[in-house]
């Protein structure tokens, strides 16, 4: 076989630094564009990007040109310089060190992206601690909880 081709569906979650509360609305929808053209620099397809106060999901196609690893320390680092600029009330903004990263079979898409839609009403029941174990148990995710919150 003389190509290289590669499908392979994401849904990226992480958290601010200590879970503090700084998406507001004030830069969500901008925060969500510029993390969606941090992607697509890097070579990957954003499907939908969306979050709450203290939390992101990102929902891509991986480039296979790209580590996962060198994706989100782009799209944080970028990200992170980005808010501090809009303003003083974010210039103490830092995103949590880790991550969770799970596989979306091609034909979920759409369940997936009608989820982060929804985030601001998922979150008036459920917090981002919770959401977050439910994926690592959904994906039978071995964790110490002395390592997974930041």
């Amino acid at each position: 076989m003389s190509q290289s081709l590669s499908k392979v569906c994401t849904h990226i979650v992480f958290s601010t630094k200590y879970r503090q509360p700084l998406i507001d609305e004030k830069i969500e929808n901008e925060l969500w564009s510029y993390m969606a053209a941090v992607c697509k620099e890097w070579g990957c397809l954003p499907i939908k990007i969306g979050g709450y106060l203290d939390h992101i999901h990102i929902l891509c196609v991986l480039s296979r040109k790209i580590t996962i690893m060198k994706l989100l320390e782009e799209v944080k680092r970028s990200s992170s310089k980005w808010i501090k600029s809009k303003g003083i009330k974010y210039q103490e903004f830092y995103w949590q060190n880790g991550y969770g990263i799970f596989s979306v079979n091609p034909y979920q898409l759409e369940v997936v992206v009608q989820y982060i839609a929804n985030q601001k009403e998922h979150h008036q029941k459920k917090t981002f601690q919770a959401e977050y174990r439910g994926f690592l148990k959904r994906y039978n995710v071995e964790y110490d909880e002395r390592f997974v919150w930041d």
